[in-house]
């Protein structure tokens, strides 16, 4: 009975996160998966811990059942981090310093948005209303 409540206990704590978006920080890895699967790549440039509009665009958007289930279907996520205080390896920081360089980044939160070929088809940014108006405009840039 134990390992019932154990086993019971475990598929219903990984429910609630079989939904979750998943967020990469591999590009080229994440292009060549969108364009295997015919989706887009979204960069997200942001200060993951110190950045008021990333956190705000991360809750009222990204972490939402609705973003998440049209991520799931059209998407490759890939999180572009400069964190002041969340550790990350030297590597990643110089990478994430050159994708930041390349897309020209002058401000956070700011949303790339590649086809699958790895060409930009759009930028973002924060936008008010939830993930309803930002899933609106990723759905206009999908061809």
């Amino acid at each position: 009975m134990k390992s019932l409540l154990a086993t019971a206990a475990i598929i219903l704590s990984t429910l609630g996160t079989a939904h979750a978006a998943e967020w990469g920080t591999d590009v080229p890895k994440a292009i060549a998966k969108a364009k295997a699967e015919n989706k887009l790549v979204v960069l997200d440039f942001t200060g993951s811990d110190w950045c008021g509009w990333c956190i705000k665009l991360k809750k009222e958007v990204f972490d939402t059942p609705e973003f998440e289930a049209y991520a799931a279907k059209n998407l490759v996520l890939v999180e572009v981090d400069f964190p002041r205080k969340k550790e990350m390896s030297a590597q990643q920081k110089a990478t994430n310093q050159q994708l930041a360089a390349k897309y020209g980044i002058k401000g956070y939160p700011t949303i790339f948005v590649l086809e699958g070929s790895g060409m930009p088809v759009g930028k973002l940014g924060y936008m008010e209303g939830g993930p309803k108006p930002f899933i609106a405009e990723l759905a206009k840039l999908k061809k």
